[in-house]
């Protein structure tokens, strides 16, 4: 098994949506990736945001802190030759429109915060987003 760092973030715009993408279209999950060399969770988290959802303009909120989780599988179940640490940041955005470059991420869109739950895959993704959700 491999551990990995990820990051990314729960972005909000100016209707207090959240920002989701699907993942090969197959799952649902806030935008986030593996960090590169170099990079720090911070930096990861505003790449990946803006590589999975055209988003650019993200205004720091705060971080959110981070929590651990085996990789999502192609079958939906957890894949668990790679624990990640997921890093997480809150950020604002005055930006709407959604244009993901990541052929691994095709789509994008903007969900009601008590609707967020609903559309993640992933059980530790919903339980994190769960702890966070009365602080955003």
């Amino acid at each position: 098994m491999i551990h990995t760092e990820s990051a990314g973030g729960v972005v909000l715009n100016p209707e207090g949506l959240v920002l989701l993408v699907s993942q090969h279209g197959t799952s649902w999950s806030l935008p986030k990736g593996h960090l590169e060399d170099g990079e720090s969770p911070l930096e990861a988290a505003r790449r990946e945001i803006r590589e999975e959802t055209g988003v650019e303009r993200l205004e720091l909120v705060r971080p959110l802190g981070s929590y651990t989780r085996y990789r999502l599988g192609a079958d939906g179940g957890e894949d668990r030759s790679e624990l990640k640490t997921i890093h997480l940041f809150l950020f604002s955005t005055d930006e709407t429109e959604l244009a993901p470059q990541d052929a691994d991420n095709p789509e994008a869109r903007w969900v009601e915060r008590g609707s967020v739950t609903g559309f993640l895959t992933h059980a530790k993704d919903k339980e994190f987003f769960a702890s966070i959700l009365g602080t955003i």
